[in-house]
């Protein structure tokens, strides 16, 4: 379980962080090796998944999405200083509850 957990975390890091170094190239006009390094976090990224014990591709992703809008409302909110309301807490929770059935419910 842990194994899991920090392989979602470090793909959702690696997602957001590689998207937010592209973004910053092309929104923000920072240099271009942003883009460049951005680019190759986000190969990386697509690397971790496969990482996953789990036998299905579609049931990792699903549960990686909870994961990666957790891990956004927190970047958001430690990155770009954007404080997470209410509902921003109540969706994050909603999420990880729905990862946490999806990957560890009792199956046949």
């Amino acid at each position: 379980m842990t194994y899991t957990i920090i392989l979602f975390i470090l793909a959702g890091v690696a997602e957001i962080g590689g998207g937010y170094l592209v973004w910053l190239w092309l929104r923000e006009g920072k240099p271009y090796w942003y883009g460049i390094i951005g680019g190759l976090i986000l190969v990386l990224y697509g690397i971790i998944p496969t990482l996953q014990k789990f036998p299905s591709f579609g049931r990792v992703y699903a549960a990686y999405g909870g994961v990666f809008i957790i891990l956004s409302v927190l970047w958001g909110w430690g990155i770009d200083k954007k404080t997470p309301d209410t509902y921003d807490w109540v969706g994050a929770v909603i999420c990880l509850i729905g990862v946490s059935i999806m990957l560890w419910a009792p199956r046949q």
